[in-house]
């Protein structure tokens, strides 16, 4: 089996080999992964921080050794905590990198960093306050930054950047926790997941206080929540039904 880590800033993860198939997930600079299947262009790979598979482009990662991979994995990183980093190569050349990349991963990578970086477990107050970060950000489906993040990538990379792992797609996330029987038993940080018709998961956002919630619909905003779901405050009408309310940590 091969290994890789995603040396440049955002790389997407595609549903198949293939530049127009659906984006599903992206990897960030320094996240390291196993490649589980390898074509002429492109691999299918199981990133190690939260085991989501995809294809990526050939041309778009480096080949590891198993042991770099193993250290890596033993490995608290930091992570970049500005919206947007740099990182300088050997040749004095700098690469822009996206909040939440793991940065201390430039050791491997022979990259320097000399920004802001945040590792380990911060208290769960942090939560609603690093969602901010993303405030505005463009609803992107797969994304995972500023630039362009869905509900449950705003979701993870919350939790992540405060030292708390969460899958990547908002039904495996709603699997994680315990389950809260009404809005009034959560708090701030709490997720809460919305479902279809067919009564799929299919949604997720961040509960603030006094009945607010965070989440990305077009972009991260903040809308109402009440016990039938987010009350879109532009448009005056429920665009979410809520399911359930999870208590994650």
């Amino acid at each position: 089996m091969q290994y890789g880590i995603c040396n440049l800033s955002i790389v997407p993860l595609r549903s198949n080999p293939s530049d127009t198939a659906e984006l599903t997930s992206q990897a960030l600079y320094g996240e390291h992964f196993k490649v589980l299947e390898q074509q002429k262009y492109w691999s299918r790979i199981r990133l190690a921080f939260d085991r989501h598979e995809g294809w990526i482009d050939n041309k778009q990662y480096l080949v590891i050794e198993e042991d770099t991979y193993k250290n890596m994995d033993k490995d608290v990183t930091g992570l970049s905590s500005d919206m947007v980093e740099f990182i300088t190569d050997h040749n004095g050349q700098l690469m822009p990198v996206p909040i939440g990349s793991h940065v201390s991963s430039s050791s491997f990578l022979s990259h320097h960093f000399d920004g802001r970086v945040q590792s380990g477990i911060q208290q769960k107050g942090n939560l609603v306050e690093t969602a901010f970060s993303f405030l505005n950000a463009p609803h992107q489906r797969g994304g995972k930054t500023p630039f362009g993040i869905d509900a449950a990538g705003l979701a993870q990379m919350v939790y992540k950047l405060n030292g708390y792992p969460l899958l990547r797609q908002a039904a495996q996330q709603a699997t994680q926790g315990e389950a809260l029987s009404f809005i009034e038993e959560s708090e701030p940080g709490d997720l809460a997941f919305f479902d279809d018709d067919e009564g799929n998961i299919v949604h997720v956002g961040i509960i603030m206080r006094d009945n607010y919630v965070i989440h990305s619909y077009g972009k991260v905003r903040i809308d109402r929540i009440d016990h039938t779901g987010i009350f879109n405050v532009d448009t005056r009408r429920h665009t979410h039904k809520l399911r359930v309310i999870k208590k994650i940590i």
